[in-house]
């Protein structure tokens, strides 16, 4: 089956910095597709990198190929994605990376732009921060799996859906996930 993996979360979480962890784990992840490495690689606007990774999507979708996606799970171009991909069969993945404060994605960003890294503005991060679970909730249902990653501290898996049923996975309950499961997803 083709797989289609998405690693969400809102800017400054650590999306590539776990994609490393997964293919240092020997997660096959297939083509990946990276908007910020398309930027770079292309000389590009983040805007441009966007379309090129959408074209990249949509050539993996045609062909059948299986691909992993960085996303904010923001606007509403990837629920169209991950509803067309599970109705051509494409099996559903998502990792979920989250964090207690827009603040830590925020002080994050500066730290990575600090270090050569690409921009958010923090509009932007506060917008999708208090957005972050309507979005997240849209995107579960296509999902044959979620894995959620607290990364406050390096990446802990705190939390999974399978089967259609949500449980935490260790002892750690970081704020977020609690307020997100009790709150904005009836289990």
């Amino acid at each position: 089956m083709n797989q289609m993996t998405l690693i969400a979360g809102i800017d400054g979480t650590g999306k590539t910095s776990f994609r490393g962890v997964l293919e240092g784990q020997g997660v096959d992840m297939g083509h990946i597709i990276d908007p910020d490495v398309i930027a770079k690689s292309n000389k590009v606007t983040d805007i441009a990198a966007g379309k090129l990774a959408v074209k990249e999507i949509e050539r993996c979708i045609s062909n059948g190929e299986s691909f992993t996606q960085e996303t904010t799970l923001s606007g509403h171009r990837i629920e169209k994605t991950v509803a067309r991909a599970k109705s051509l069969g494409y099996g559903i993945i998502m990792y979920y990376i989250g964090l207690n404060t827009k603040y830590e994605s925020i002080f994050r960003i500066e730290n990575r732009v600090k270090k050569g890294g690409h921009y958010i503005k923090p509009e932007d991060v506060e917008r999708r921060f208090g957005k972050r679970f309507e979005q997240l909730k849209r995107i579960i249902p296509y999902c044959d799996k979620v894995v959620f990653y607290d990364n406050e501290n390096g990446f802990v898996k705190v939390g999974e859906i399978n089967g259609g049923s949500f449980r935490f996975t260790n002892g750690y309950r970081p704020d977020w996930l609690t307020e997100f499961s009790r709150d904005c997803f009836k289990f």
